[in-house]
């Protein structure tokens, strides 16, 4: 399952609700938003127009 979390307070809140139980078990992997790893490099007119490019199903990894 791929699930997109906030980073608060020292605690990662996911932003959709789980089907997990108390004591469960998982296992992440961290990847920052692309887009913020640009920021300076490229000037972004429209930050959600580009996340949503970003997250298509359509694009193949590098």
């Amino acid at each position: 399952m791929l699930v997109k979390a906030i980073y608060e307070n020292s605690v990662l809140r996911p932003l959709e609700k789980l089907d997990l139980k108390d004591g469960d078990l998982v296992e992440i992997e961290v990847k920052k938003n692309p887009i913020d790893q640009l920021y300076g490099i490229i000037k972004i007119q429209n930050k959600q127009w580009l996340d949503e490019i970003i997250e298509s199903p359509d694009l193949e990894p590098i």
